[in-house]
């Protein structure tokens, strides 16, 4: 039998951020506070925002989308991140360039993404699909599958919280394991999967279920003890000395 791990305790919740317009007084505390908010401001014409607005310089740089990154026109927008800055339309996902207005975003390493680039670039996949994996996958071998993708081999039933067991490297319902790739016990001719500790015995070359092995005559177990063989039957020592007379 093999396990397979509930993917969803092992994903790290993402942190999808929203901007925020707020009051000056607002701002100050979010920044003293090193909040993880991002905040949308106004640059204003007045004469207590002149230093703040000389201090202004937007984080695309070269790249600024007004063309020169320390523009501050009065009525324009800007945003601000931790310590980082943008004029409100430069503040921009990393991979697609749309700007990211008031819509949901999460910073990575220095990078800000839109949800969904975000979510194209690392969300965990399906190796079976290839579809992003929201909620309630599972991991096999240390790669990850939806839970309906998780399927047998051979007949594509769901082996999620179900036994099962592989071969190269594929999985298998137990039943279509046993069919498939298991001995067979001799006398039953069912398949010995071993499958839940099932135990079985071996001679030469025939196989039988614990259960099974019995001596053909009087139906005794025969586990753990003597036994003579008759052709394709077995049989206890008392059996075999009665056939003999």
């Amino acid at each position: 039998m093999t396990d397979v791990d509930v993917l969803s305790s092992r994903m790290k919740s993402r942190l999808h951020l929203q901007t925020k317009t707020i009051g000056a007084d607002r701002i100050k505390k979010a920044k003293d506070n090193n909040e993880d908010i991002a905040v949308l401001s106004m640059f204003l014409p007045n004469a207590s925002a002149v230093e703040e607005n000389r201090s202004f310089y937007c984080s695309l740089g070269d790249y600024c989308r007004l063309g020169d990154p320390r523009a501050t026109k009065a009525g324009t927008k800007k945003m601000e991140y931790k310590t980082r800055q943008w004029h409100e339309n430069c503040f921009c996902c990393c991979v697609c360039k749309m700007a990211i207005g008031t819509k949901s975003f999460i910073p990575r390493e220095q990078e800000i993404y839109c949800a969904g680039c975000y979510e194209e670039k690392f969300a965990t996949r399906c190796i079976k699909c290839n579809n992003v994996i929201t909620s309630g996958g599972v991991t096999y071998k240390n790669e990850p599958w939806h839970r309906e993708c998780f399927t047998c081999t051979h007949c594509n039933i769901t082996l999620a919280g179900q036994r099962f067991t592989s071969r190269d490297e594929k999985p298998y319902c137990a039943e279509c394991f046993g069919e498939l790739f298991a001995k067979r016990c001799t006398s039953c001719v069912k398949p010995i999967t071993g499958i839940g500790g099932t135990r079985f015995i071996s001679f030469e070359d025939r196989h039988w279920h614990h259960d099974c092995f019995v001596c053909a005559s009087c139906k005794a177990s025969l586990v753990g003890r003597g036994f003579i063989t008759d052709g394709p039957d077995i049989l206890c020592p008392d059996c075999a000395k009665q056939k003999l007379m």
